[in-house]
């Protein structure tokens, strides 16, 4: 297995990110497993949610909100629809989402509140509570695939705004290729030695 190794030379990162990036692949190439949500089964967070299309990703509306739940362990991303963000939303792994629909075609998703416990990408690439996402979701002409637009402001840990493009292709037949159940359950070894707290267990049974 190849193991991601993040580029350290983007004049973009604060000093901080580039640390804790270097100290992460220093461990990838002494033989550690990279870390990744997946590996913990921890939310993906945004924009990493836009990252894992090996799996569907299926979209819900109603006149009030959009649902995208992803396919391998129906993760949840809520977004509200023609209604401001709150004050002061409290940080949590999908933040919060609020939308609208630009030229009838295109669905715009602003994600703010997001915790510091998710990577921007697949290298590790962290950030802070100070990320704020925009997504542009659009069907392309005939409607067989899907462009993403997303841009990217965390003065935290990038010294300027970024944008990236994901695509999609469209299945219009959910009944003929059905979400499978999948359960990722967050279990209480290290199994990679990456160092992070296990998951509480208690000392004798319940019952």
């Amino acid at each position: 297995q190849t193991e991601m190794i993040a580029d350290l030379s983007n004049p973009i990162l604060q000093p901080w990110v580039v640390e804790q990036m270097r100290k992460s692949n220093a461990e990838v190439l002494a033989g550690k497993v990279g870390f990744t949500a997946r590996s913990r089964c921890w939310p993906h967070g945004v924009p990493g949610f836009l990252l894992y299309p090996v799996h569907p990703i299926l979209f819900i509306q109603t006149q009030e909100k959009v649902v995208m739940t992803w396919g391998q362990d129906f993760q949840l991303r809520h977004v509200y629809l023609n209604v401001p963000h709150t004050n002061d939303p409290n940080p949590s792994w999908y933040g919060e989402s609020v939308g609208h629909y630009e030229n009838g075609d295109t669905l715009v998703v602003d994600t703010i509140g997001l915790n510091d416990r998710t990577y921007i990408d697949n290298y590790r690439t962290p950030h802070t509570t100070k990320l704020h996402v925009v997504e542009r979701f659009r069907l392309l002409p005939g409607g067989q695939s899907m462009v993403v637009n997303v841009r990217v402001e965390d003065p935290g840990a990038f010294t300027m705004p970024w944008n990236a493009v994901q695509r999609y292709q469209i299945d219009h037949r959910p009944t003929e290729v059905p979400l499978r159940e999948m359960v990722c359950a967050e279990n209480h070894e290290d199994y990679f030695h990456q160092g992070l707290a296990p998951v509480p267990q208690a000392d004798k049974p319940d019952f």
